[in-house]
């Protein structure tokens, strides 16, 4: 039952953030008993009937075509990770009669071969996760980089438990808020893809229960890929950096994605990177602990 509420859920929030104005539709005025699109307004700019439209809303995706998915993804003005959500939620609420079929094996360590690829990036900071934002694996660079998150004891060390849980991640990320929103839209994603992943709830429900604005960002069923963008630290030895990072998944691992973190050259984040390198090669401890 809970993956027909999430499905009904998220298009309930979708239709929330659309007036009649934004999707093309004459709004004559008047109370409305709703926030954005009516029900009866999302089916008529989908090309369906409105009951159709509304047992689907209820969780009840028997059926359901891609032709219909593409409908209501335009209605709603549906950006790609939406629609992949969208898509996922769908396929859930189908399985969630047969649950089994909905499993699948998830990587949770990382093949001798990509760690050794990994070891030979030794200019940049990589750091491997799988989909509950876990540290899998990293480089010497990459557990320098992010050696606060790895200070706790608790392993593996987990991206959206640093965030949410340990008052550090307030000073190592610049913009921690932006942070935190991109970490339970990653969540909010995966648990779409993954909805019988039982440690991935158990973190949901750990996060949702200690922080409250966790639960407050879950409830917003915003969802997010992450596959490029800024991360501006603050490292506890070399101060500021300013870095892109870009994101892949492994087809080699399934179900990790590597994340590559880069510094523009000749900037002051290039030279703090380069300080961090020089200084993670010299510390016995980050040369032996690449693998998390």
């Amino acid at each position: 039952m809970e993956n027909h509420n999430d499905l009904s859920d998220f298009l309930v929030s979708r239709r929330a953030k659309l007036t009649p104005h934004e999707a093309g539709l004459p709004d004559f005025g008047g109370r409305r008993r709703v926030p954005g699109l009516r029900r009866e307004e999302v089916a008529l700019v989908a090309g369906m009937s409105a009951e159709y439209y509304k047992r689907i809303e209820r969780g009840n995706a028997s059926g359901v075509s891609e032709a219909v998915i593409d409908g209501i993804s335009r209605a709603l003005q549906l950006d790609d990770a939406e629609r992949s959500h969208f898509y996922d939620l769908v396929r859930a609420a189908n399985a969630g009669a047969h649950p089994h079929r909905g499993r699948q094996a998830r990587t949770t360590q990382l093949s001798t071969g990509m760690q050794q690829t990994i070891d030979a990036m030794s200019t940049v900071p990589v750091f491997i996760q799988n989909g509950r934002l876990d540290a899998v694996a990293t480089n010497r660079l990459g557990r320098a980089l992010f050696s606060v998150m790895f200070d706790d004891a608790r392993t593996p060390a987990n991206a959206a438990r640093f965030v949410f849980l340990d008052p550090a991640a307030q000073s190592f990320y610049r913009d921690w808020e932006a942070n935190a929103r991109q970490i339970v839209a990653i969540l909010r994603a995966e648990a779409g893809r993954s909805p019988y992943d039982r440690q991935l709830s158990d973190l949901v429900g750990e996060l949702s229960t200690r922080s409250d604005l966790f639960r407050r960002l879950w409830g917003s069923h915003d969802v997010r890929e992450h596959r490029t963008g800024i991360k501006s630290v603050h490292h506890p030895v070399v101060g500021d950096l300013d870095l892109t990072f870009q994101g892949m998944d492994l087809s080699s691992d399934r179900g990790l994605q590597m994340l590559v973190f880069s510094a523009e050259p000749g900037s002051a984040s290039h030279d703090g990177l380069q300080l961090l390198s020089n200084l993670s090669a010299m510390d016995p401890a980050a040369r032996s602990a690449d693998a998390v």
